[in-house]
């Protein structure tokens, strides 16, 4: 009896076709919108998904600065970066951030759901975060994504 091996998938780079998605970040929680965003980037809702090729495709978010946060979070929840020197810790709350730059919210909030390492940083890029409703994407044909 001669038996058939099933064999897996493995997508080539070359093979995976990108589309453009589009989510309206207005009154969305921020940690359900970046979990979307982060598995759309690496292509998990793919059924071609190989883990060590970027099968994701492009997220555009609008309305940055309209997108909410649960519990006291914007008061209490803390953003830190280090310099690398003494004394080189600085912090800054979620509120202080909103008001500074909106946009770099949902980019880190999506950056640090997704794996670093060289294919991370590439999946990375294909990230597009605008404070407002208007985006310079609409030749592409961004499909509207609702979370």
């Amino acid at each position: 009896m001669v038996r058939q091996m099933q064999k897996s998938y493995m997508a080539k780079s070359n093979e995976v076709e990108k589309k453009y998605y589009l989510i309206d970040a207005n009154d969305k929680i921020l940690g359900r919108l970046a979990s979307k965003a982060a598995s759309i980037l690496r292509g998990k809702h793919k059924p071609i998904f190989t883990p060590h090729v970027d099968t994701g495709d492009y997220v555009i978010v609008i309305n940055a600065e309209k997108v909410k946060v649960t519990g006291n979070k914007l008061k209490q929840k803390q953003y830190q970066r280090y310099s690398g020197y003494h004394s080189g810790q600085k912090s800054i709350s979620l509120s202080t951030m909103m008001e500074k730059s909106p946009t770099s919210v949902i980019r880190l909030a999506v950056n640090r759901m997704i794996p670093g390492g060289a294919l991370g940083n590439k999946v990375k890029t294909k990230l597009k975060v605008y404070a407002g409703e208007k985006h310079p994407h609409a030749a592409q044909k961004p499909i509207p994504l609702e979370i």
